[in-house]
C-alpha cells in the first residue's frame, strides 16, 4: 500500500511542498509516510520505505515530535519504538499554525514592539520608516490576535467559517476600503 504509485506520489509531493514551507524534504516525507501508514511504524520500516539515512529518520522523527506531529507508541513484545502521525487534518493545521506562529511570528512581534518604542527615541530613524514598522506590527498584532480568536473553535465550526467566507466577503462587499 505505501509503495503504490499513488502514495508515493503523495508523499513526494509533500517532501516538496514541505521545502517550500521551510521544512526539511525529508521530514515532510516522513510526515506524509506516517500519515498515509495507518498503523505504526518503526524507524526501520521508514528507512526501508522512504530509502534515507537512518540517522536522518532519528533527527526529523526527533523533529516531527518536538512540533506535536509524531507520537511515539509501543508494541506488545516489541522494544522498538513505533511512530504514528495525527490523523485529523484539522488538527495538523491546527498545530502547524500554533507552532509557526509560536516559532516564527511570536518574535517577530517582539522584535517589533521593542522597535516601535525604541524608535520615538531613535533620532535618526526616518519617521516614515518607524510608521512603516508600527503598520507591520499593527497587522501582526491583528492577525496574532485572530489566531488567538478562532484557534479553540472545533473543526466543525471552522469548517463553517470557511464556507461562509465567499458570503461574508459579497455581504461586507469588493468596495470596501475601511482601514483600521
Amino acid at each position: 500500500m505505501l509503495n503504490s504509485p499513488t502514495a508515493q506520489k503523495f508523499i513526494l509531493h509533500w517532501g516538496e511542498m514541505g521545502t517550500r514551507w521551510g521544512v526539511n524534504r525529508t521530514v515532510a516525507q516522513i510526515h506524509a509516510l506516517l500519515f498515509l501508514a495507518g498503523r505504526p511504524l518503526t524507524a526501520d520500516d521508514i528507512v526501508d520505505t522512504l530509502g534515507v539515512a537512518r540517522s536522518n529518520v532519528s533527527n526529523s522523527l526527533k523533529e516531527l515530535q518536538s512540533w506535536k506531529l509524531v507520537r511515539v507508541s509501543h508494541v506488545l513484545g516489541d522494544r522498538r519504538d513505533h511512530f504514528t502521525a495525527l490523523q485529523d487534518v484539522w488538527e495538523i493545521f491546527r498545530i502547524i499554525v500554533e507552532e509557526r506562529k509560536r516559532r516564527e511570528i511570536d518574535p517577530t512581534l517582539s522584535v517589533l514592539r521593542e522597535c516601535s518604542i525604541e524608535g520615538t527615541q531613535d533620532r535618526e530613524l526616518d519617521a516614515a520608516a518607524l510608521a512603516r514598522m508600527q503598520t507591520t506590527l499593527d497587522f501582526l498584532e491583528m492577525l496574532s490576535a485572530g489566531f488567538d480568536d478562532y484557534r479553540h473553535l472545533s473543526p466543525q465550526t471552522l469548517q463553517r467559517m470557511l464556507k461562509m467566507g465567499g458570503k461574508v466577503a459579497r455581504f461586507l462587499g469588493p468596495n470596501d476600503k475601511e482601514s483600521t
